[in-house]
């Protein structure tokens, strides 16, 4: 258990701006920062943090919270390792009891796998530092291939030795268990159910998030027999997913940020050789096809990617095959090519830090320009050829979201390939349309396969339900379970919400009551509501808190619901102070004088109208028991006693209708 002062350290210390800042490209609009929501996919940024507050919201998909929420959603973080990493990143102590490997490991299975790659990757690292074999055969390999210490330290590179179960034996002394090597990749089951090491024998580059936690392997054979593969990887498991993952994107994330620019390699030699010549914006797909994970990994930090490959026939192929996928996320896309024979790693020793820093500042070229050139030189004058070039070319045009873009590139296009501007129109257009009705259809046979079937086997009238069309998440934003389809927003849910927010935002501001002075919101408003109860379990848990530090004369701030460890709670106090748009200071200076009416000023009337509507709604609740009461067989002066009580519901609840402007005539 980590204590609780220690955890108040670790939240006190976070600034929202830096952690999501860490993962996330924010841009100032307004009293706000804005990105691209990593939760989900989108090209308009609709992910709000606002730093006054300590909180970050999405408004197209709903997640929120504040630092602590963030690194537990994005990292699949249990609460205590949200607190140790935030701890970490703020050089707060974390004070919690000592515990041995094999109790780590008894944890949840997730947070052991994570723990037992960090333990290997210390493995790896010590044996290639601190034995005599590591700094023959590893060590000396690395060196040979002109990497620095530092560098080498850096990225953690290790070595496994030639042994068959030296990390095996070395884990099961440490009280990890089989089944995790197993699981996670680091050991292999032979027939007879024993185990021997994967990366035996091969020098390791650790793969980490981006948090920089340890969650994959890739070890390189330094023997020279074709039989042996050149490269092994860690297999996909439950922390490990290849698709999701760029190497080098915890060192590179923050220069990505600060030059608005990634650098896209091949392998792992290509970027460490890159940091070592002082290039740190550089990630790789560690040698499998770029995959849109990958791309969307990127277009968190910027929008523009230049594409670095081998200057092979392999490697021009490569790079068209990825500015395709790149451009269809909307990212800008340039790509270049080193002389050929020569990949990132390789011109880098050759020609120095220097000329290489040189040559791929200036050696960038536009996509369009590179690949009509690169297919022109193979169609040559053949005009077959070179109409599929032109079809290609405006293929990939087709699939860049910006239309202004669009536009200049066709204008280009046209002078490179000589031909009319119109024709390339035309031609795209037509494979818009194609691309638009090949996905209407896809669309209206998943809607035919996923149609639910009434008992009848028709809906009422052969037309389903309103929301039958609707996506899981227009569901969610209209209020409509995606399980039951029925309406979960009720006018009492938002009632009971409307207080929650008022005491969330506004709990501690003193206001004028009539006949009782200067009383903070919190205390008079639930002393309004002894006699409501309410039925939703985050709303009630947040009340319950409020009349509990009430009792000491306290209110509980905003952030103490927000860190909340129950999910509901923490989702409910983000949602309540969370604001996509902000009053502009700009609005009220000496220049323009336009003033606007803020809440606050009005903070009495909007107290006394939500108690006056809860009570209403308690008012008409109980109307509805004495309605059931009266249908029952009742004597006549049972009878008389329910009728009196239902009158003086009723001009009670006419009483608060009028008050609040919405009465009903029955």
């Amino acid at each position: 258990m980590i204590a609780k002062e220690t955890i108040d350290k670790v939240l006190d210390a976070a600034r929202i701006e830096e952690v999501v800042g860490d993962f996330v490209d924010l841009k100032k609009r307004g009293t706000s920062l804005i990105g691209n929501c990593p939760f989900h996919n989108e090209k308009t940024p609709s992910f709000h943090v606002s730093v006054a507050k300590g909180i970050y919201k999405c408004f197209g998909c709903g997640v929120g919270g504040d630092s602590l929420k963030f690194v537990m959603e994005l990292e699949k973080f249990s609460y205590p390792e949200a607190i140790r990493y935030l701890g970490n990143k703020y050089g707060v102590e974390i004070e919690e009891i000592e515990r041995s490997p094999a109790q780590l490991a008894a944890q949840d299975k997730r947070e052991s796998l994570y723990i037992l790659s960090q333990w290997a990757g210390k493995f790896f690292k010590e044996n290639l530092w601190e034995t005599d074999f590591g700094k023959s055969i590893g060590l000396s390999y690395f060196k040979e291939r002109g990497y620095r210490e530092d560098i080498i330290k850096k990225f953690e590179l290790g070595y496994s030795p030639e042994h068959w179960t030296a990390l095996v034996d070395g884990a099961k002394k440490a009280g990890f268990q089989e089944e995790y090597l197993k699981d996670i990749g680091l050991a292999i089951e032979r027939d007879d159910k024993s185990l021997y090491d994967r990366f035996r024998g091969r020098v390791i580059f650790p793969i980490h998030n981006l948090t920089g936690r340890i969650i994959g392997f890739g070890g390189r054979t330094l023997k020279t027999e074709k039989t042996v593969p050149k490269y092994v990887n860690s297999p996909e498991s439950d922390i490990y997913h290849k698709s999701d993952v760029l190497y080098g994107l915890n060192f590179a994330k923050k220069a990505i940020m600060d030059a608005d620019l990634c650098y896209l390699v091949e392998g792992y030699a290509d970027v460490i050789a890159m940091h070592q010549t002082g290039v740190e914006n550089v990630v790789s797909s560690s040698g499998t096809s770029l995959t849109t994970g990958q791309i969307k990994l990127i277009s968190r930090f910027t929008k523009n990617v230049v594409i670095l490959y081998d200057g092979d026939a392999a490697g021009i192929k490569a790079s068209l095959r990825g500015t395709d996928m790149l451009l269809e996320e909307g990212l800008n896309v340039k790509v270049l090519l080193f002389p050929d024979g020569n990949d990132p790693d390789s011109y880098a020793k050759q020609v120095g830090s220097t000329s290489f820093k040189e040559y791929i500042e200036k050696n960038q070229e536009d996509f369009i320009f590179y690949k009509t050139n690169i297919l022109l030189k193979d169609a040559k004058d053949d005009p077959i050829k070179r109409a599929e070039v032109i079809r290609e070319v405006v293929e990939s045009i087709a699939l860049i979201p910006d239309e202004i873009k669009v536009s200049v590139f066709i204008r280009q296009c046209s002078s490179l390939l000589d031909i009319e501007e119109r024709i390339l129109l035309t031609e795209l257009n037509k494979i818009r349309l194609n691309k638009a009705k090949a996905q209407d259809k896809k669309a209206a046979q998943n809607r035919v396969q996923v149609a639910p079937q009434s008992p009848q086997g028709d809906y009422p009238g052969d037309m389903p339900p309103a929301d039958f069309f609707l996506t899981e998440h227009e569901k969610a934003e209209a209020g409509i379970s995606t399980s039951t389809g029925q309406q979960i927003i009720t006018a009492e849910l938002l009632q009971e919400r409307e207080i929650v927010r008022i005491l969330l935002n506004y709990g501690r501001e003193l206001v004028t009551w009539e006949g009782d002075g200067d009383i903070p919101v919190a205390p008079y408003l639930l002393g309004c509501l002894d006699d409501i109860e309410f039925e939703d379990s985050a709303c009630e848990s947040i009340i319950a808190e409020f009349r509990k530090q009430a009792e000491n004369f306290e209110v509980p701030d905003a952030k103490f619901f927000i860190s909340s460890e129950d999910k509901d709670v923490s989702a409910l106090a983000v949602d309540c102070i969370a604001s996509k748009y902000e009053i502009s200071p700009n609005w009220n200076d000496d220049k323009r004088k336009i003033y606007v009416t803020q809440e606050i000023e009005h903070l009495q009337e909007l107290v006394i109208q939500a108690i006056y509507r809860i009570k209403k709604r308690k008012f008409s609740r109980e109307m509805q028991k004495v309605q059931e009461e009266l249908k029952k067989n009742l004597s006549p002066e049972d009878m008389e006693i329910e009728l009196h009580k239902y009158q003086k519901l009723k001009e009670a609840e006419k009483m608060l209708g009028q008050l609040l402007g919405n009465i009903v005539i029955k």
